[in-house]
């Protein structure tokens, strides 16, 4: 039996035929397209990402036998799509661009929104750390009730969705929504209990109790676990686009990053009791970084805790940084000696880079590369703070800068990046580690920056904790595979987190490098102090 797992990231859907071993056979990726009108405005398309998610499909289910695929997965970034009641397109863009009808996870325009809603210190705001992120729904949902004509948007829309419930919906016609998805990103309230439900006075109290209406049918009242079957499977007209089998079994989906925890949660286990005090970070465009807890915990700046969000029966606590790979890459590509760098074809900048550090390193007798930085410093919230400041408009700033623009000191730019954003890890960790009897004792990484052995190294050393990294080919559309598996052989999805979990490799810190990476840290603590205490300074009446 074979499963296919797909994985909607921010630019590129991807798809994998995976063993119930959870061991990858083939693979397929199709670009997804973006609209930037403006700045903090990302846009896409339902459409484009259907069209995209059905040709990856039969690319990689083409030569077996639809009876043998036991179930499709899904998963997908947080980003909001709109349809209309005939479930069509409704657009979210201030041109009226009918095919644009998703505001992109990353996609801040959302602001006044946003220090609206924290504003209320409504009782939900408890559950994402104290404030909501302008990056989650219920923000996006009233600009756009704020700035789209209501006549030809709001009054016409039919359903609401986070992308990964579109995905289902879009594949099997039912509308249930996932827990995941409504518990991390739309302020459901589940305390243990799904029927816990929606709280009506804080859709009320910042503008949206209309959103109740129909017994919640715009925004959900069907919330299924994920993993738990949707519907009775494909539809006629889902299955002829994917080439598979009318009710081929389809999982209630994750979130792409949640994904990517489920993908990881399990390797090297054999008992689910160890799945706590195991942070996992999905490093990408941006970082997630999700910890599986046996009890409500509530950490400042974090968001959660989150009921089965996840796994049944576990809490989720989770971080994260808006930007981190896109940050490494905008640092190198905005650098003055970026085209320069005679880079052998075939390899990455970054492995470039990291064979260049190694250089300098020897070149100046020093037995690490981490020491190059000594004077050079980045604070990197270039795209503001998730947490646990939790601050979107906060602002990268870097420290030892000097007229040279050579390869050198894109290098050294480079490595600081890296250190900043392993630092912000950091500071997740010990947010979290001030509640009771919670313990981090090592780290699961994967996504693209696992790739980087500079950055794996790095973490293990800012951290001083353990980090394995998977030794398979990619974690996150494994877990969306284990969703799959979930729904078809109606198994718990805490089996398939064990029995489909890949193998590790393990990097271990260094510990005669403590002393200077928590003195590196107390100056990125205190760049951040610095930057708040400017705007201090400049919002004082002269």
């Amino acid at each position: 039996m074979y499963f296919v797992g797909v994985d909607v990231g921010t630019g590129s859907v991807r798809a994998a035929l995976v063993d119930d071993t959870g061991r990858i056979l083939k693979k397929s990726t199709s670009d997804i397209k973006t609209w930037n009108p403006e700045p903090d405005f990302y846009q896409q398309s339902s459409d484009d990402i259907w069209r995209c998610c059905c040709k990856v499909i039969r690319e990689v289910t083409g030569d077996v036998p639809s009876s043998a695929i036991g179930g499709v997965g899904f998963d997908g970034t947080c980003s909001l799509v709109a349809v209309d009641a005939n479930g069509l397109p409704i657009s979210v863009s201030k041109n009226e661009e009918q095919e644009q009808n998703i505001i992109l996870w990353m996609d801040h325009r959302a602001h006044k929104e946003t220090e609206f809603i924290n504003s209320t210190n409504h009782r939900v705001l408890k559950f994402v750390g104290g404030k909501i992120s302008l990056e989650m729904e219920t923000p996006k949902l009233l600009w756009l009730k704020n700035n789209l004509p209501k006549e030809t948007f709001w009054h016409r829309v039919g359903q609401f969705f986070d992308l990964p419930d579109f995905l289902t919906w879009r594949a099997t016609g039912s509308s249930s929504r996932s827990l995941c998805t409504v518990d991390c990103k739309w302020t459901f309230c589940n305390k243990g209990n799904v029927t816990d439900g929606w709280d009506n006075t804080y859709f009320e109290e910042i503008g949206l109790g209309d959103l109740s209406r129909n017994d919640w049918t715009t925004i959900g009242n069907q919330i299924l676990e994920p993993g738990q079957p949707c519907g009775t499977g494909l539809t006629a007209r889902a299955a002829q686009e994917m080439g598979l089998a009318v009710g081929t079994p389809v999982g209630t989906a994750l979130i792409d990053a949640h994904a990517g925890c489920l993908g990881m949660i399990g390797i090297g286990l054999k008992n689910p009791v160890d799945f706590k005090n195991r942070l996992v970070m999905i490093g990408g465009t941006s970082t997630c970084h999700l910890l599986l807890t046996d009890r409500m915990i509530f950490a400042e700046g974090i968001w959660g805790p989150y009921f089965g969000a996840v796994l049944p029966d576990m809490w989720l606590l989770e971080g994260g940084q808006s930007a981190t790979g896109k940050l490494i890459d905008h640092v190198i590509s905005t650098h003055p000696a970026a085209g320069n760098l005679d880079v052998p074809d075939g390899s990455r900048v970054e492995e470039f880079l990291n064979e260049l550090l190694n250089k300098m390193a020897t070149d100046r007798g020093l037995d690490s590369i981490d020491m190059l930085t000594e004077e050079f410093h980045v604070y990197p919230d270039f795209h503001g703070n998730r947490s646990p400041v939790a601050d979107p408009t906060l602002r990268g700033s870097m420290v030892g800068l000097t007229l040279s623009a050579d390869r050198e000191n894109l290098a050294l730019i480079y490595l600081a990046t890296i250190q900043a954003l392993c630092y912000g890890t950091k500071h997740i960790i010990e947010s979290v580690e001030k509640c009771d009897s919670v313990e981090v004792r090592e780290i699961l990484m994967c996504g693209g920056l696992s790739r980087n052995p500079i950055f794996v190294r790095t973490q293990a050393n800012v951290a001083g904790l353990p980090v394995r990294s998977s030794t398979g080919e990619d974690p996150v559309l494994v877990g969306a595979a284990m969703l799959a598996a979930a729904a078809g052989r109606r198994q718990k999805l805490n089996e398939a987190a064990i029995t489909m979990a890949g193998d590790s490799r393990t990097v271990q810190p260094s510990q005669r490098l403590n002393t200077y990476h928590n003195k590196k840290y107390m100056v990125y603590l205190e760049m951040l102090k610095n930057q708040q205490m400017y705007r201090e300074i400049m919002s004082k009446n002269s």
